[in-house]
């Protein structure tokens, strides 16, 4: 059947967003997804197809099918914001020709804006913050009813600990495994503490079973997700007895970070374990002393800095100096050799100085980061910046100075790739090459991005790759072995 006009530019801009979808499972209704921002994101998307699959609703890639779509959605930049706008627009283009199509925001942006939604912009019927999934049954009986439906209230206490996601549009080798929700930190920029809420930690058990049921169902990987993971922290004890076995740490009272990350290694030992993201002044020494211990966790940590300027780093509210985090880095390295490290940067916060962002240089050019996550500063409402601090860096300065921070590294990461060039690295495969499906492509502990030749080798082996060279982002070379 022809496509109309609104139909194919939808299917267009599905293609270059970032939807998840899912084969069919249930009873006809179709829902369809897309998710945008972190990873927490695209992990909340799982919580809530899983809640919708109970209801009889199965995902879809067609949205010319869809009886339900919903946006989740990012507030952590103006961009990402504007984006979820164009494709509201979009959507309620072809909702005049499907009336009985209802359109939902979920996640943070949800949160931000709540009713505006429906009083002033009229795009959406159903509106959900990121702690109000489980009512999603109760808020579609009212969209039923002909009413608009909203529940953006957060919680102290919510981490959906018991619902199993389902995983969405994944490559079956890896997965993401929530292990907190919510930031304490108030960085001055950062609006996440108001759209996902306080800091709580989900219960270990729940966290180790997940990870064990995955590794059942045979994924080979799993990144332990929080807005700041090294703050994990459980009371209460009541592990059952085989993961008191595993770590003697289990038996205490609390349960760290650093204890999470041996109880997990300890209970899936052939599994890849990542974790992001971390704040520099929460990361203590016992959580590298585990990275350390046990092969099976990734030697690669994502550290936030933001910026290489103390005076701007205390008008963020990180938490940490210039000094504290050089001090981290050096620690890392020593503990955990070669370790992998990347980085978030913000250009042109307010009032940085031509000699604040040449320390921010500096200080990449002291780490030589793998690589990083650049962006310049955006105002966003209701942070303490926005209510209190002046955008007083004009956007062309902010421009130019986040193109210097690209370029430089850029610079590094190439230096940091090259030096893989005659070693031979443990990968695990992903999936088929983008250029060629004569390629496979995986990444080693390190998060570098491998591509070599597919030959006999699928997707969830454990390969040994021999590096032949570099490419700005890539390294490619040839498989010697299979590790298993």
């Amino acid at each position: 059947m022809e496509k109309n006009g609104a139909e194919r530019e939808l299917l267009e801009e599905a293609r270059q967003g970032e939807a998840l979808v899912l084969e069919g499972t249930g009873t006809g209704k179709k829902l369809y997804m897309e998710s945008y921002g972190c990873q927490m994101n695209f992990s909340d998307s799982e919580i809530v197809a899983s809640i919708l699959q109970k209801e009889g609703y199965e995902t879809t890639t067609s949205i010319e099918e869809a009886d339900l779509v919903l946006l989740n959605t990012c507030s952590i930049r103006e961009k990402a914001e504007q984006t979820v706008r164009t494709r509201l627009d979009q959507f309620n283009t072809l909702k005049k020709e499907k009336p009985e199509l209802r359109i939902g925001v979920l996640g943070c942006m949800a949160e931000r804006v709540k009713e505006k939604f429906f009083q002033e912009e009229k795009l959406v019927d159903l509106v959900v913050g990121p702690d109000a999934y489980r009512d999603l049954p109760n808020l579609l009986d009212e969209m039923d009813g002909g009413r608009k439906a909203v529940n953006v209230l957060l919680s102290k206490e919510e981490t959906y600990h018991d619902i199993e996601p389902v995983r969405l549009g994944g490559n079956g080798v890896t997965a993401f495994v929530s292990i907190t929700r919510g930031c304490d930190n108030m960085c001055t920029f950062c609006v996440v503490p108001f759209t996902r809420g306080r800091e709580r930690s989900r219960n270990p058990q729940t966290i180790i079973e997940e990870c064990t049921q995955l590794w059942e169902q045979g994924y080979k990987e799993v990144t332990l997700l929080g807005q700041n993971v090294d703050s994990y922290l459980w009371y209460g004890g009541g592990l059952k007895k085989d993961f008191e076995k595993a770590s003697a740490m289990a038996q205490s009272t609390a349960v760290h970070f650093a204890d999470l990350l041996h109880l997990v290694a300890k209970a899936v030992p052939n599994m890849r374990i990542r974790f992001s993201t971390s704040n520099p002044q929460d990361m203590k020494d016992d959580v590298l002393h585990a990275i350390a211990a046990h092969e099976n966790i990734c030697k690669y940590i994502h550290l936030p800095v933001q910026s290489g300027s103390s005076r701007i780093l205390k008008a963020m509210n990180r938490g940490h100096n210039r000094e504290e985090y050089i001090a981290l880095i050096d620690r890392i390295q020593r503990i955990i050799p070669g370790c992998s490290v990347s980085h978030d940067m913000i250009a042109g916060f307010p009032t940085e100085t031509e000699e604040d962002h040449a320390e921010t240089l500096s200080l990449m050019d002291y780490v030589k980061y793998d690589f990083g996550y650049m962006f310049f500063y955006s105002e966003r409402p209701n942070t303490y910046a926005a209510r209190k601090m002046d955008d007083d860096i004009p956007l062309a300065v902010k421009k130019r100075r986040l193109a210097e921070i690209i370029a430089k590294q850029q610079e590094h990461s190439a230096v940091r790739l090259a030096a893989y060039v005659g070693q031979t690295l443990e990968v695990l495969v992903e999936g088929r090459s983008k250029r060629s499906d004569a390629d496979l492509y995986g990444r080693s502990t390190y998060n570098t991005v491998v591509v070599f030749p597919r030959e006999e080798y699928q997707p969830g082996d454990l390969v040994r790759v021999k590096i032949d060279r570099s490419t700005p982002a890539t390294l490619i070379g040839q498989a010697v072995d299979l590790v298993r």
